[in-house]
């Protein structure tokens, strides 16, 4: 099976207990990932991460425990931006027209070679080279178990 590379969204969702439906989600996804050893991350997204659950969460997490859990995801082998990096975000924003901040979660996913990009911060089901763009809110993580070197058709589940 091939990595799967998780945004700084859905690690904000497991943490936040506001949507209860997204935080389940999110956790099973996270669960599943831990029992296969696909998780990856890269530097960013763990910087993002920690920023947002000790700043703009409501209430914030405890620094203690945001560092705690950046530290658990450190077994992840999270992606350190490097120039290469940089190169390659820039050519995923000039083709497909993403942000700079996705572009470079794009370049890392594709650096650590994932199938998948977890995040509903894009477009759920769009291919960029080698990764396929899914919004974990609307497929669940039963789509790993094709094994099929061809990634599937997503379908989206209705809420």
């Amino acid at each position: 099976m091939t990595a799967v590379f998780v945004d700084t969204n859905v690690l904000i969702y497991s943490e936040d207990g506001a949507d209860a439906d997204k935080q389940a989600q999110a956790i099973e996804w996270l669960r599943v990932l831990w029992d296969r050893r696909l998780g990856r991350v890269s530097t960013q997204v763990l910087s993002e991460f920690y920023v947002n659950v000790t700043r703009k969460a409501k209430p914030p997490m405890p620094s203690g425990d945001a560092r705690a859990e950046v530290r658990r995801y450190q077994r992840w082998q999270p992606w350190a931006v490097d120039h290469a990096t940089v190169e390659s975000a820039w050519s995923v924003e000039s083709r497909f027209g993403f942000s700079y901040w996705d572009s470079l979660i794009i370049a890392a996913a594709q650096a650590q070679g994932c199938r998948y990009l977890l995040t509903e911060d894009m477009p759920h089901g769009q291919q960029v080279d080698s990764v396929q763009i899914v919004n974990p809110f609307l497929v669940g993580p039963e789509i790993l178990d094709n094994d099929s070197s061809v990634p599937p058709v997503l379908t989206v589940q209705e809420p």
